[in-house]
């Protein structure tokens, strides 16, 4: 039997969300209903201009895993974060909901992940990603066990982007298919695609 039903890899971001009017995005240049990817510099200027916030673990595939875990089944999740009170948050949220994160966080720069998004009194949201330690996640960031005991393997199709998560992706499926477990793959955006 194996050791989870679903390993999840993919992109460590932290979900900082904070309520804003309409006079907000325009002052701040923020396509409304859109997900940009910005710079560290955007990422905090943004930050200080924001109202009060949550802030959770996110990211498409750890949100996966923590939906897998919800409903009682047996999750893990490969994901990068920095050594910083990001990182920690995230750490803290996604073993919270149940899910198997053991990933060693990134020293030093660059910081964690974040979405710092923007909602609007309609209910909009405006995303606004640096993805910062996330493009980080490397083959040494495999867990042996972990990509063998999976039921299914699934990836976000994100993380084909950055060359040593690429690496990463094709080393967990090897190991996966290894052990006759399925592998699946997110196709995540249209760029992801072209």
């Amino acid at each position: 039997m194996p050791d989870y039903d679903v390993l999840c890899i993919g992109n460590a971001i932290v979900d900082i969300i904070a309520q804003c009017d309409e006079v907000f995005l325009e002052t701040n240049g923020i396509i409304k209903g859109a997900m940009n990817l910005i710079d560290t510099q955007r990422a905090e200027l943004l930050y200080s201009r924001m109202g009060p916030a949550i802030e959770a673990s996110g990211g498409s595939a750890g949100n996966t895993a923590a939906g897998v875990a919800s409903f009682g089944g047996r999750a893990a999740f490969f994901g990068k974060v920095s050594n910083d009170a990001l990182g920690e948050i995230y750490a803290h949220d996604i073993h919270a909901q149940g899910v198997a994160f053991d990933t060693t966080p990134l020293k030093g720069e660059p910081p964690t992940a974040r979405s710092m998004i923007f909602v609007t009194p309609d209910g909009e949201r405006s995303m606004n990603t640096y993805l910062g330690a996330c493009v980080e996640l490397g083959p040494e960031d495999v867990e042996a066990d972990k990509a063998s005991g999976a039921k299914v393997t699934y990836f976000e199709g994100y993380l084909w982007d950055p060359p040593r998560a690429k690496e990463a992706i094709r080393q967990t499926a090897k190991l996966a298919h290894a052990a006759g477990r399925e592998v699946s793959m997110t196709l995540s955006d249209s760029f992801c695609v072209d």
